[in-house]
């Protein structure tokens, strides 16, 4: 649900967020061997016995090597469902995806600490979240390059660099217990954070960006991650306060009641600006005082207030 790259200045915001019949396998289907015991019939004269047991004992030889031949660790023969077969298939074609696609992540990493990105963590976890399953399958092949991708209903991803920036400033090399984000889009830089952050919770105010996040972060299963649905500019005050919040969306001013919802100590970052914007830094440093500084250009799409 972002955007970036630019360079510019500006100042302030606020927000808010709410809380996956076999059939009897056909065994081995060596047939029983008959008995094959030796029986004495009378009268019966000893060159007829001697020749009725020799070939018993061929037929039990015969028996004993095809036994010895059978392969015992064969699985017995299932008659596969169509339906499971379809899952297995969609299951192996998803590995093999998945597989393709790590040279790219790892490619993404490398160009992240190639432009400035120094947080080891950070680029830890940005190489551990599949960003491809967070767009669309048409958009794939750009998965892992350093662009903004469209989401639907005018919203964006953000490129990984900004990202990655975001959460790094943010960090400032702390294990974080609390974090809000508001703007949760497709749901990627929420599972970044998850990885980086004891407890994460992500607002977004577009009902069908919501329900996307929920289905794209299900296979996951992320313990430490709650989505909200809810007006991003109220923040979560019932939850709340927060050691660092993250803003993936621009307004003229970072809204006051995110500021009053960020604790003593903690960071907020947020892009600032309309036509021109710039990532700015919010640090709180008392009950009643903030220090604010301004990094570098970015572009995001708007900050609204409201639910839709």
């Amino acid at each position: 649900m972002k955007r970036d790259s630019v360079k510019a200045k500006i100042g302030q915001f606020p927000l808010p967020l709410s809380s996956l019949g076999n059939k009897s396998p056909r065994a081995n289907t060596t047939k029983s061997a008959p008995n094959f015991g030796l029986v004495i019939q009378t009268p019966q004269t000893a060159m007829q016995n001697a020749n009725q047991y020799v070939a018993k004992t061929v037929k039990l030889k015969s028996v004993a090597t095809m036994a010895a031949t059978t392969p015992h660790h064969a699985a017995p023969k299932t008659r596969v469902h169509p339906e499971h077969a379809s899952k297995h298939e969609h299951g192996k074609k998803t590995m093999a995806v998945q597989e393709t696609l790590v040279g790219p992540r790892r490619a993404m990493v490398t160009r992240l600490r190639q432009e400035g990105i120094k947080d080891q963590e950070v680029l830890t976890a940005m190489e551990a979240v599949p960003r491809h399953q967070f767009i669309e399958p048409a958009l794939i092949v750009q998965a892992y390059n350093n662009v903004p991708l469209p989401i639907g209903y005018q919203q964006t991803i953000s490129q990984p660099y900004i990202v990655a920036r975001m959460i790094e400033v943010m960090r400032h090399g702390r294990k974080l217990q609390k974090v809000l984000e508001v703007g949760t889009g497709c749901g990627y830089q929420a599972a970044v954070l998850a990885k980086l952050c004891e407890e994460v919770y992500s607002i977004e105010r577009i009902k069908a960006l919501h329900e996307l996040a929920k289905k794209n972060l299900r296979t996951l299963r992320i313990a430490n991650l709650r989505l909200h649905y809810g007006d991003g500019m109220a923040g979560l005050p019932q939850i709340g306060p927060f050691d660092g919040i993250i803003v993936a969306a621009a307004g003229l001013q970072i809204p006051d009641s995110l500021l009053q919802q960020l604790a003593i100590g903690g960071r907020l970052i947020a892009p600032v600006g309309d036509a021109q914007q710039a990532l700015h830094l919010v640090e709180r440093t008392g009950a009643d005082s903030w220090a604010q500084s301004v990094l570098e250009g970015c572009y995001f799409v708007p900050l609204c207030p409201g639910t839709i």
